[in-house]
């Protein structure tokens, strides 16, 4: 058995930790880029908590997911006004946006030198500036992992920029901060958070590290998912699934994640759909196709055995089939009124090519077995 286990440096979790942020800053520099989704007036507190301890802050508000060309004038605003750090408050979107930014303002070059496909896929060989991430949403876990995701319009692809030095220096993850979430952002998020739950569970690069964390992480969902989506500050349910959306990130860093990922990277740079609801009406489906397919030609394979325990752990009933986990997953997906891809623009028509991308995705490596291209396209019809 081989494996490693890396994170962020330092992960500090429970309700009001916001209000230890300055304190944390002022360490690091003396002015900060502040990375927020499109409204900068969520991040109020934070900069008043930033001022209170002599740190300046420099807002950088993004739209939607982020692009190449996004970090790129994060770089140029945060080198104009001299940061010394970045802190990122908000989903996934800004906390990949303030990564990658924080790992060019030391690196040499340009962001191509260090993308994945469209890139030159360089190695960083600098630690990436100060970096903390401050989740607002229960889904990514992107706060303790060693990549962010870009989109690059021109090319209909999603891209990796990838580096242990981009794991962040502190991930500050405070539930109160997720109350309010509407509820359709929970549902995808959640769902999101599920997925990075399952797939390293079930990967072929699961270990003993992370299965515990992968358990006890969907055990939280499974109680706390519902509630959450039905009352957006209910305080329990949002604690649970702010410890599950870390260790989701902790665990797909450190085990792989699998098919739902593989087909989502090449849906989300073709289609303006969002991750997580991708994630989410693809989850059932390819859940479904993976344990079928493990059945039929590798049913001696212990990960049979851990898709049987996902099944018992999410619908409560210790005697639980395998089958029974794929229709949880239905009901909940259908519960949460998850819409099919076809609401992205999505048609049969599309099939062969994302099919196609995502055989080559890094996300699929790591599936319990290798799909052919027919179960993929089946899973994926089925999601439409």
């Amino acid at each position: 058995m081989s494996f490693e286990f890396a994170t962020a440096a330092r992960i500090v979790f429970g309700a009001r930790r916001l209000e230890e942020a300055g304190s944390f800053a002022k360490a690091w520099g003396h002015r900060a880029l502040i990375v927020t989704g499109q409204n900068p007036l969520r991040a109020k507190r934070l900069m008043a908590l930033l001022a209170d301890s002599g740190v300046s802050s420099v807002p950088f508000a993004i739209e939607g997911e982020p692009k190449v060309s996004t970090v790129q004038m994060g770089v140029s605003k945060a080198k104009e006004a001299e940061c010394e750090l970045v802190i990122s408050m908000g989903g996934g979107s800004a906390i990949d946006a303030g990564k990658a930014v924080a790992a060019m303002l030391t690196n040499e070059g340009e962001l191509l030198d260090y993308l994945e496909v469209i890139g030159r896929g360089q190695t960083q060989t600098r630690p990436s500036a100060p970096f903390m991430a401050i989740p607002t949403t229960a889904g990514t876990g992107s706060e303790v992992t060693r990549n962010a995701v870009l989109s690059a319009p021109e090319h209909r692809l999603k891209v990796s920029m990838r580096s242990q030095w981009m794991l962040p220096g502190l991930a500050l993850v405070d539930p109160e901060l997720t109350h309010g979430l509407p509820p359709a952002m929970t549902a995808s998020t959640g769902l999101d958070a599920l997925t990075q739950l399952i797939e390293p569970y079930v990967s072929s690069r699961a270990n003993p590290l992370t299965d515990p964390i992968c358990v006890e992480g969907m055990g939280r969902v499974a109680r706390s998912l519902r509630p959450a989506f039905n009352d957006g500050h209910n305080p329990a349910a949002r604690h649970d699934m702010a410890v599950a959306s870390l260790f989701g990130g902790l665990a797909l860093a450190n085990a792989g994640l699998g098919a739902v990922h593989g087909l989502a990277g090449p849906i989300g740079g073709m289609f303006p759909a969002p991750h997580g609801a991708v994630c989410a009406a693809l989850l059932p489906h390819v859940f479904e196709m993976n344990l079928r397919a493990l059945r039929q030609r590798q049913p001696a394979c212990e990960a049979v055995n851990r898709f049987e325990t996902v099944a018992r752990l999410l619908t409560g009933k210790p005697a639980a089939k395998a089958e029974q986990g794929s229709d949880w997953l239905r009901e909940l997906v259908n519960d949460l009124r998850i819409p099919g891809l076809s609401a992205y623009g999505l048609s049969p028509a599309h099939t062969s090519e994302v099919v196609s991308k995502a055989a080559k995705a890094s996300s699929m490596k790591a599936n319990p077995l290798v799909l052919t291209p027919e179960e993929l396209s089946e899973a994926l019809e089925h999601a439409l």
